[in-house]
């Protein structure tokens, strides 16, 4: 290998590792991903300028930037595992893509030497590792995929690709993006293969549990819907009223109690600086042992208005509610809210479609602990069977189902209690 393909495969590691730096993925992902192209870096690293090497040189920089160039797709959130093995087998991607939990694999190899049977020497060919994989993620409850996913960076042979379709009933995917265009990434323009081309990429999608859309229809419990809003209630009136009050699945955001507090407390609806100015007399004797706990909230408030980012996730979506939530909602707004809390919680849920309690088994084979708690199961699970992203203040929960491994769709918010407002 010459001494100028050497430093341009160094600087595609550095490339990576600076892209890594910059993804919002969790610590164990990146450190993974570090891990791997800082190997890579160093055995490049390690040889020999004066005397380069008269063979070619085999590189595994380009399975990482294959990898990392999925990740950058706005459809791809919720990952929890990068590049671990699961049940027995090598998984690159575990993750949400657009609403459903799915395992995504990449092969960076030249298609020339993907072989579809195993050799005689006892390597694995594709079909033995596709139905390793498939087996694997059948028999796993809580990291259960809807489908398997398989992208080839560099292509596969048309032989290859018609038996993936006849064997394991395999159709092409689209992944939704061009390949060659650059991506915005925290502010700043990221673009780790503008070495590289993925015209020639192949992915197609293996599925494992079919739409069950059908199916929940009839969960649905009816609720009376009402377009009157009050006119002194500003922003809540507008993030209402721009939510769908029906809507297909591609719409949907499934609610929990701490989405639903948030929405009407008064700390969201315009007494964040009242609070801040009050006497701390006045505060101790209102919100009792909750005094820092509030003051908190609404300082968040005025530096981050909640109202804003829930109007931009809200607006043209069909809110969905469990039963549970409900419930829970409810006696909250009776026992905490005030006159106008309650005037806003009661024009909230007429803008909600109410559904059954009924979570997707995968939730529901997580553990019950404190942070896995059985009615955030309920809740969450609920939303995943509708594959509805949960908007949530509960990260106590999410980062709970991460350690697990498991990929749910949600929508992150500051907490917001209720003030009696």
């Amino acid at each position: 290998m010459e001494i100028g393909e050497i430093e341009k495969a160094k600087k595609r590691c550095e490339s990576v590792i600076t892209t890594i730096e910059n993804l919002p993925l969790s610590t164990s992902c990146k450190r993974t991903l570090l891990k791997l192209a800082s190997s890579e870096l160093s055995f490049l690293s390690s040889l020999s300028t004066n005397h380069p090497s008269q063979n070619p040189l085999s590189i595994n920089i380009g399975h990482v930037e294959s990898v990392l160039r999925i990740l950058q797709l706005p459809s791809v959130t919720g990952v929890s595992r990068v590049c671990k093995p699961i049940v027995g087998v090598y998984v690159d991607l575990v993750c949400t893509l657009g609403k459903v939990p799915v395992w995504i694999i990449v092969s960076d190899r030249n298609p020339k030497y993907i072989s579809w049977s195993d050799d005689c020497h006892g390597s694995k060919g594709l079909r033995s590792r596709i139905g390793s994989i498939l087996v694997a993620a059948k028999s796993t409850m809580t990291l259960k995929p809807s489908s398997v996913i398989l992208f080839f960076a560099n292509g596969l042979l048309s032989s290859i690709h018609e038996r993936l379709r006849e064997e394991f009933g395999a159709q092409d995917f689209d992944f939704g993006l061009d390949f060659d265009c650059e991506e915005m990434l925290e502010g700043e323009w990221v673009n780790v293969v503008r070495t590289r081309s993925y015209k020639e990429s192949v992915s197609v999608e293996i599925k494992l549990i079919e739409d069950e859309c059908d199916t929940l229809e009839s969960e649905v419990v009816v609720q009376e819907e009402s377009t009157e809003l009050r006119e002194n209630d500003g922003y809540f009136s507008c993030v209402i009223s721009s939510m769908r009050l029906q809507g297909e699945e591609d719409f949907l955001v499934n609610f929990d109690t701490t989405a639903l507090v948030a929405l009407v407390s008064g700390i969201t609806n315009g007494c964040a600086e009242r609070i801040v100015d009050m006497p701390e007399v006045e505060l101790e004797e209102k919100f009792k042992g909750n005094t820092v706990f509030v003051i908190a909230q609404a300082r968040s408030e005025i530096e981050d208005p909640v109202l804003v980012k829930m109007g931009s996730v809200l607006a043209g979506k069909r809110g969905i509610v469990c039963k549970s939530v409900l419930s829970e909602f409810k006696e909250l707004v009776s026992m905490y809210a005030g006159t106008n809390e309650k005037l806003r919680a009661e024009q909230l849920l007429k803008s909600l479609m109410v559904v059954n309690d009924n979570p997707a088994e995968r939730v529901m084979g997580l553990p019950t602990t404190r942070k896995l708690a059985m009615k955030n199961k309920i809740v969450f699970g609920t939303g995943d069977r509708w594959k509805a992203p949960t908007l949530t203040a509960n990260m106590a929960f999410v980062r709970a189902e991460a350690q697990f491994g498991m990929s749910l769709s949600t929508i992150n918010h500051s907490p917001r209690a209720l003030t009696g407002d």
